[in-house]
């Protein structure tokens, strides 16, 4: 009601200064993240935000879905009160910003994807087992943490029941995901089920009591985790994978994508706009990247003709893969060194190409093994306060078969250092930004950006052994395969296998690494067209600029620019950046 009040004085008065931030808006944005917290609790968690650690909600059902579309409405209503005209530049960016955010959540919301509450690559339960275990982003320091998390194992039954309905619903409505996906969600859920509770994921947490804890709490704690982890853990995770092998599989769907379901055709166009942020058509992104592959198979040639192999490229991808000489690891330890390795060998150049670095601390550590298997390398955000570094989290299920030929370099620059940490670090670090916007992400920023980074190997150092940049080169393909297959699978009913094999026979990926690939691009619509896209269009900035510029471009200040203000949807970071462009001209 008070909000309300603010903005309608705001609009008549409209006393506020263009070279100042309006205080009016910047209220709404408070009042804005302050109610998402509440809304989507595990989000405040993710920031270390401890005030909502023992909510977890079911948010994929109509109940909460009509608290959401009732949510952004209203904060639809009260941004677009006032004008835009008026605002300074940093707050036109803010409005712009949060009116898509707005305008596109309610548009996904007439979507029926949540008849699909989880699936085999993310989803809560999944996200449920890092949480628990203690290694995740839910602190256990104090006997309130370890209360709370009690709080979200009980509601875990209730999830667990919403949505086994809602899966139901999804079977009378004919929206089911694809049977080999949910063949993968099966062991998936077998690994949480226990008989010795001790030796459960969930348990932790109690073998890392606080020693300041008194024996009490300790003794309490210890009793409470057992019977929450048999009532709430073991028996939902048993139900709901019972439920998938018995009930769910027989119903599911033997087609790839989504153009099966009964929305599928507007819902990928839908995702499309949602994950790259641009007006693009499936089929513009489908070209570019049969464009992409081509270009990237012609440099994988000449890398392949300059080591003196001799063969055609697929052979020179199995030689990658199966030459023991790339594997020469012994332990898991040798794959984390080797990687910290590569940063200290990059890290004189680092300093030439960006001036902003982040406060944040970072590491190095192996994906946890209930989840390694399906697990890609992955980068975890730290804490605001610094009591959590930002993770850099490599999935090595075998060390002796870690492959350097994988793009062990591309993959550093992509997923740590200057990629993933440098970019969310930074944006979560500028307390200058309203908070919706330090922890916003957008995938064809963040991953497009990251992309970007990949291209940077030879100008930071690295590169210099031509099976790396074939690495690289393969990363590059990689992004590049995911247009035209992601594009395919959704809309020219290319079938799994067929993805599989043109995967195959462009990259050097295993079949198994292939397989868990397409896999997740039949799980998550369009968010693999995110990469490429974003990082064509980085580029594009960049060359552009340096055309403009000539010796007055600085390329530490354009990735300060770029990264200084947080994502942001590509055509709004492209009028910052000419903006920006500009003033250097000036």
């Amino acid at each position: 009601m008070l909000l309300i009040t603010v903005i309608s004085s705001c609009k008549l008065s409209n006393t506020n200064q263009q070279n100042q931030d309006n205080k009016e808006l910047a209220a709404l944005f408070d009042k804005y993240y302050e109610e998402r917290l509440q809304l989507f609790p595990l989000e405040a968690t993710a920031i270390g935000d401890e005030r909502y650690n023992d909510k977890l909600y079911a948010d994929f059902t109509d109940e909460y879905r009509k608290k959401e579309k009732e949510f952004y409405n209203r904060y639809l209503v009260y941004v677009t009160k006032f004008d835009r005209d008026q605002l300074n530049d940093n707050d036109k960016i803010s409005y712009d910003i949060f009116k898509r955010e707005m305008e596109i959540s309610l548009e996904g919301l007439k979507f029926h994807t949540n008849l699909i509450p989880t699936n085999q690559f993310w989803g809560l339960s999944l996200d449920l087992g890092q949480l628990g275990s203690g290694e995740g982003n839910q602190p256990f320091k104090t006997v309130k943490n370890y209360d709370d998390w009690l709080k979200r194992m009980d509601a875990f039954s209730v999830w667990t029941d919403s949505a086994i309905q809602y899966f139901k619903k999804g079977i009378e409505a004919n929206y089911v995901l694809p049977k080999s996906l949910v063949i993968k969600m099966i062991p998936q859920m077998d690994a949480m089920v226990s008989s010795d509770v001790t030796k459960n994921l969930f348990y932790g947490p109690i073998n890392k009591l606080p020693k300041d804890f008194s024996d009490a709490d300790k003794k309490r704690l210890t009793e409470a985790f057992t019977q929450s982890i048999q009532k709430n853990i073991i028996l939902s995770y048993k139900k709901l994978g019972d439920f998938l092998k018995n009930e769910y599989l027989p119903k599911a769907r033997n087609t790839s994508g989504i153009s099966a379901l009964p929305d599928g055709a507007a819902l990928y166009n839908y995702e499309i706009a949602y994950w790259t942020t641009t007006n693009k058509t499936a089929d513009e992104i489908y070209n570019i990247g049969l464009s992409e592959v081509k270009r990237i198979r012609g440099l994988m040639d000449s890398v392949k003709n300059t080591v003196g192999f001799k063969g055609d490229l697929k052979s020179f991808f199995e030689f990658m893969k199966t030459d023991k000489q790339f594997m020469p690891y012994k332990k898991p330890e040798d794959v984390l060194n080797a990687f910290h390795a590569i940063y200290l060998k990059m890290e004189p150049n680092l300093k030439k190409m960006y001036g902003r670095v982040p406060k944040s601390k970072f590491e190095i550590r192996q994906t946890e093994a209930f989840r390694a298997a399906s697990a890609s390398a992955e980068y975890n955000i730290g804490s605001p306060d610094g009591s959590r570094p930002g993770i850099f989290y490599v999935p090595i299920l075998d060390a002796t078969k870690f492959n350097t030929t994988s793009g062990m370099e591309s993959l550093f620059l992509h997923e740590a250092i200057p990629g993933h940490h440098y970019q969310s670090s930074l944006q979560m670090e500028n307390e200058k930004l309203p908070k919706f916007r330090r922890f916003l992400w957008y995938g064809a920023y963040g991953e497009g950006y990251a992309l970007y980074c990949e291209s940077l190997g030879k100008e930071l150092g690295l590169y210099t052994d031509p099976y790396q940049y074939m690495g690289a080169l393969g990363d590059e393909m990689h992004r590049a395969i995911r247009l035209v297959v992601d594009v395919a699978i959704h809309t020219k009913n290319m079938t799994r296998e067929e993805a599989i094999k043109y995967m195959m026979d462009n990259e050097a990926i295993s079949e198994d690494g292939a397989t868990a690939e397409i896999e997740r691009y039949m799980a998550i619509p369009g968010q693999a067209l995110s990469y490429k896209i974003g990082a064509l269009k980085i580029r594009e900035l960049r060359n552009k600029y340096q055309q403009e510029l000539g010796d007055d471009f600085k390329l530490s200040d354009f990735h300060d620019e770029f990264l200084k203000d947080g994502c942001m949807p590509l055509e709004i970071v492209e009028k910052k950046m000419d903006d920006w462009a500009a003033k250097q001209k000036k």
